[in-house]
């Protein structure tokens, strides 16, 4: 194979799924499938729980705010493929492949830390339960999210500047789309620096929040929160078996199924699992008396929304 420099590769090409043309068909069913499930779900979330004043709750804010962030992550990757199957046409450009990774990173680590603020809330509310309101505001949600935005986006930054100075020996990207470790199995020499990096700061950004979830969920709070675990379990699972090992290790024709799991497959099940249903939660609320404190309301809405569907 010819050694190309960076200057070189103006464009990538996306194999997708599978490289099977008979396959492509029936994926291309399914994912379509998956793909408006999510949107529609998640969206219903969002609308919900933006147009009823009663469900304006620390909880609600990080559930909606959690849709919105399933909704943005499958479509950066999803009706890109599903362009490619249809058209043929399987490149993207490099500037564009960079701009993708970097909102990739920048939301997929975004929807972690946005459990680990689920997961606190949760904690807080079962553990702590007369310092809840004093504790937990929707002002101290929205600085918690803004926080983790800024440095998240920093974090996928610095991806997308590493990924220019690597050095590719093609332009045949083993995935759907443009992640780290694809376009790091194309580099020509093993890139030990970016490795280390990936590893550190998957540490940092994908680890820690796991472990906190763990923390907070298992200590008084385990048997009222089944379906968050299910969630974290879902995203930190497939993570985890993606980025954290060597790239020697890597295995881009399993990685890029394993990938369907967080970029569609989990903000499908999203939706589902937290079960936030409109008329079931506005008959709930319709139920609570005019003197039960926000508290009590902040509650009543997390203990809904956070019991799956039978």
């Amino acid at each position: 194979m010819t050694t190309r420099t960076r200057t070189e590769v103006t464009e990538f090409v996306l194999l997708g799924l599978s490289i099977w043309p008979e396959m492509q068909p029936v994926i291309f069913g399914i994912v379509l499938t998956m793909y408006l499930v999510a949107v529609m779900g998640n969206s219903l979330l969002v609308i919900v729980a933006l147009s009823d004043p009663k469900l304006q709750t620390p909880m609600c804010f990080l559930l909606s705010h959690l849709s919105f962030i399933d909704i943005f992550l499958t479509s950066i990757t999803v009706p890109q493929m599903l362009a490619h199957m249809l058209s043929g046409n399987r490149t993207i450009s490099f500037n564009c492949c960079l701009i993708q990774l970097f909102f990739f990173m920048a939301v997929g680590s975004m929807e972690g830390h946005l459990l680990v603020a689920m997961a606190y809330n949760h904690y807080v509310a079962i553990c702590d339960t007369l310092r809840y309101s004093a504790s937990i505001s929707c002002l101290l949600c929205l600085c918690i999210t803004l926080t983790s935005w800024v440095v998240i986006s920093l974090n996928s930054l610095l991806f997308s500047v590493l990924v220019p100075r690597s050095t590719f020996c093609g332009n045949q990207v083993t995935h759907f789309f443009c992640d780290i470790t694809p376009l790091l199995k194309l580099s020509c020499t093993r890139p030990v620096v970016n490795e280390m990096l990936i590893f550190t700061e998957g540490v940092a950004v994908v680890v820690s929040p796991f472990f906190f979830i763990l923390v907070a969920v298992l200590r008084k709070a385990l048997s009222t929160c089944s379906s968050h675990i299910l969630v974290v379990l879902l995203l930190y699972g497939s993570v985890i078996r993606m980025y954290l090992r060597p790239s020697s290790s890597y295995d881009l024709d399993q990685d890029r199924q394993v990938a369907i799991f967080y970029t569609v497959v989990t903000p499908m099940l999203n939706p589902l699992i937290y079960s936030l249903r409109n008329q079931e939660v506005k008959a709930d609320m319709a139920h609570i008396p005019m003197g039960k404190s926000s508290l009590s309301q902040g509650r009543e809405c997390m203990n809904r929304v956070l019991v799956p569907v039978d």
